[in-house]
């Protein structure tokens, strides 16, 4: 069976892209997904020829899990079993879809063929909700006040795990012209690799054989440029091999957040040298996460590391392969690349902190204490 998964943040940008892929393959089954109030989940099937069938599931807990393990993967199943040949699957606004993939492309469902992963999305919408620093609750996308996502962290992780993205602009709100054509400048810059149309009949595989879930989007891989040369947005990467200094890099992270619609990658923090430390932002909330020891070092971490008295050739040598360097990735509109670097650099240890130890320094991020840590900051 041929699969192909919509997310949206809202229902009415999916509900607009599902009608134009139904249109765009008229012999497709669409089932489309709404988590309301006290953990409902509605499902809606609409078969051509037959008339609509409804059902709904009580989950366990409204959460991204349980709405994919209790509902959304059996009745996908069901669907294959029945004999469907297409289905559309219209995921709950704001459910990850990279989650949903996952789940349905496991090892043990295998006939199950990706057709395309879509974000539906209005251009005209995208950067306010990029910038809202509202949750999703409080704007109104969703009905569960625990979720403490904003618009733009669902919109940027989107971004980075479809392959297409179908522009809708649903009836709501006045056509605004110029959001609309700085919104499609933006989500360029944002999902090079994406195929963005307004045509549902452009969904499709656009690498035959290589699933969205199985590309490589982690910071410090292979950048590409946005397409569109006339674009206010661009994306710079600058990579650093010294450790950073907790309390320069607080006050420098404050800065580049503010002119920065994304921040993405790893950092080597001076505070906890042992640990890959993961920045995200998306608008105005910027957050890092200690995932634990550098991957290059789970087996026997190299003597010294822990002091980290390495000189900076020494680190430079080893960079790569999982092994401590800074990578930062930023997005914005009309970006000083030589500044943010001079920003960046400022706040790498000099020699002399390199060579006197800096465990001791303060740590305003709370870093050293754990390996779980989720340290949201609005800047």
């Amino acid at each position: 069976m041929y699969l192909t998964v919509v997310s949206s943040l809202d229902a009415l940008c999916r509900q607009q892209a599902c009608d134009m892929l139904a249109a765009a393959y008229p012999e497709a089954v669409l089932m489309l997904h709404d988590l309301v109030e006290d953990g409902l989940l509605v499902r809606r099937a609409i078969r051509p020829g037959a008339p609509p069938q409804r059902g709904e599931t009580r989950l366990e807990h409204p959460c991204s899990s349980c709405a994919i393990r209790l509902d959304i993967e059996p009745s996908v199943r069901r669907s294959r079993d029945a004999g469907v040949e297409h289905l559309i699957l219209g995921l709950p606004p704001a459910l990850p879809a990279a989650a949903v993939v996952r789940a349905l492309t496991s090892d043990a469902r295998r006939s199950l063929v990706l057709n395309a992963v879509v974000l539906a999305c209005s251009p005209g919408a995208v950067e306010d909700q990029i910038w809202d620093r509202h949750t999703l609750f409080e704007s109104g996308y969703l009905a569960l006040p625990d979720d403490e996502r904003t618009a733009g962290e669902f919109l940027m992780e989107e971004l980075a795990s479809i392959d297409s993205v179908l522009l809708a602009e649903p009836d709501v709100v006045p056509d605004d012209p110029p959001a609309s054509a700085r919104g499609l400048q933006l989500l360029r810059e944002l999902a090079p690799h994406a195929r963005i149309t307004e045509r549902a009949t452009d969904i499709g595989p656009a690498h035959p054989g290589v699933t969205a879930s199985e590309r490589n989007t982690d910071v410090g891989g292979p950048t590409c440029a946005g397409i569109a040369t006339d674009s206010p947005f661009t994306t710079v990467v600058h990579q650093f091999h010294r450790p950073l200094h907790p309390e320069r890099f607080h006050q420098a992270l404050r800065s580049l957040a503010q002119g920065c619609c994304r921040l993405r990658g790893q950092l080597w923090m001076a505070p906890a040298p042992e640990c890959r430390i993961l920045l995200r932002g998306a608008g105005p909330r910027v957050w890092l996460e200690n995932v634990g020891p550098w991957p290059a070092y789970l087996d026997a971490p190299p003597p010294g590391l822990s002091s980290a008295r390495e000189t900076n050739a020494t680190v430079r040598a080893i960079a790569d392969a999982g092994h401590p360097s800074t990578v930062i990735s930023a997005t914005g509109e009309d970006l000083d690349a030589d500044e943010i670097t001079r920003l960046l650099t400022d706040c790498q240890l000099t020699e002399a902190e390199m060579k006197s130890g800096f465990t001791a320094l303060a740590d305003p991020f709370g870093l050293d204490t754990t390996h779980d840590i989720d340290s949201r900051r609005a800047s």
